[in-house]
C-alpha cells in the first residue's frame, strides 16, 4: 500500500507531467481542422470516462470535432453531449463519423427531462403525446450517431395524489416509452435526482429506480446511477452500485460538494472506479460536472484528476 507521501508524490508527478505535454502540443486557442496534438499520447484510461463537449474549449477551441480530438489524445475513450439531440442533423453526422474514426463511445443524451408539471406521475393522453414527439426524435437521433442511450427524468410528484398511484403511472408511462423504443434498439435511462439540487421530483433514490425498472420489465428501460446525485441523497455508493448492476446503462460522474472533478470533495473516487472496473463495466461513464479551476489550468486539473483516480 502506497504511503500519502508516496501518493501526492504521484499526484504531482501526473500532474506536472500532463501540463508539460499540454504546454508543448497544443497551441493557444482553437486547433486548425482536422489537426490532431503532437506529440507523445496517454495512456488510453481503463474505464471509458466521458468528457462533455465543452469541457476542453480552453486547449481545443469551441469546434466539437477538435474538442472530441483533444479528448482522444488525451487518452478518453468516449464523449457525451447531454444536447446533441437538439444539435443540427449535419453536426450529429460528423460527430459520429469523429467519435467512430477514434474508436470512441457517445454516453446518453436527454430526450425528456421537463422539471414542471408534465409529469410521468400522471395518467395524461396529451403528456404521451408530447413524450412520443421527444422519442422520435430521439430514435432519429440515435440512427444518426450511433448512440443508443436516451435518458428520461420522469418528473416531478404529485402532492395531491397517493405515492403508490404515482408510482404505477410512472412504471405504466415507461413501458409504453420502452415499447415505443424497443424496435429501433433505443434505450431509456431513468436518472434519479437528488432533491436538494432539484426539489420536488418524482424520482430520487436508486432502491426506487430499481423498483420501476423492475416493474417495468423490459431491457429497453434501465438506470443512469449518478454517483453525485446518489451521494447528496442517500450514500452508500458501492453497496447501491452492487444492488443494481443487472438494470445499470451508464454512470453520471461528479464528486460532491462542489460538483467539480473526483478530488475534489468527499467522494473516494479511485476506489469506486476500481469496483466498477472490477465487476467488467464496459459501458460510459459522464464527466457531468464543472471544474474546480478556471481557464486551461482547470482543464489540466481534470485531466489529471482522472488520470490519478484511474492509477488502481
Amino acid at each position: 500500500m502506497k504511503s500519502a507521501h508516496q501518493y501526492e508524490s504521484r499526484r504531482r508527478f501526473l500532474k506536472e507531467a500532463t501540463a508539460a505535454a499540454l504546454a508543448t502540443t497544443i497551441p493557444p486557442g482553437r486547433l486548425p481542422a482536422g489537426a490532431r496534438a503532437k506529440g507523445p499520447v496517454p495512456r488510453e484510461f481503463r474505464l471509458r470516462y466521458a468528457p462533455p463537449l465543452g469541457m476542453f474549449e480552453q486547449h481545443a477551441g469551441k469546434d466539437p470535432l477538435d474538442q472530441i480530438k483533444f479528448m482522444a489524445d488525451q487518452g478518453f475513450r468516449a464523449m457525451f453531449d447531454n444536447g446533441l439531440m437538439d444539435r443540427p442533423v449535419a453536426e450529429q453526422e460528423a460527430i459520429a463519423r469523429e467519435t467512430s474514426l477514434l474508436n470512441m463511445g457517445i454516453g446518453p443524451f436527454v430526450a425528456y427531462a421537463d422539471f414542471s408539471v408534465k409529469s410521468f406521475v400522471l395518467r395524461d393522453t396529451s403528456l404521451r403525446d408530447m413524450i412520443a414527439g421527444k422519442l422520435n426524435k430521439a430514435i432519429d437521433t440515435a440512427r444518426r450517431t450511433g448512440c443508443m442511450l436516451t435518458l428520461v427524468v420522469p418528473g416531478r410528484y404529485d402532492e395531491s395524489m397517493d405515492w403508490g398511484y404515482q408510482t404505477s403511472n410512472v412504471i405504466e408511462n415507461l413501458k409504453w416509452c420502452a415499447g415505443m423504443c424497443e424496435p429501433a434498439g433505443l434505450v431509456i435511462v431513468i436518472e434519479p435526482l437528488n432533491p436538494k439540487d432539484h426539489p420536488g421530483l418524482f424520482l430520487t433514490r436508486m432502491s426506487q429506480a430499481y423498483e420501476i425498472v423492475r416493474a417495468v420489465d423490459n431491457p429497453h428501460c434501465r438506470i443512469v446511477e449518478d454517483i453525485y446525485h446518489q451521494q447528496i441523497t442517500e450514500g452508500n455508493i458501492i453497496p447501491n452500485i452492487d444492488a443494481c448492476w443487472e438494470h445499470i446503462g451508464a454512470f453520471h460522474l461528479g464528486d460532491t460538494p462542489g460538483r467539480n472533478e473526483p478530488g475534489t470533495g468527499e467522494l473516494n473516487y479511485r476506489t469506486i472506479f476500481k469496483h466498477i472496473y472490477g465487476r467488467g463495466y464496459e459501458g460510459v461513464l459522464c464527466m457531468e460536472h464543472g471544474k474546480s479551476l478556471p481557464g486551461k489550468e482547470g482543464e489540466i486539473a481534470v485531466i489529471d484528476s482522472y488520470q490519478t483516480c484511474d492509477n488502481f
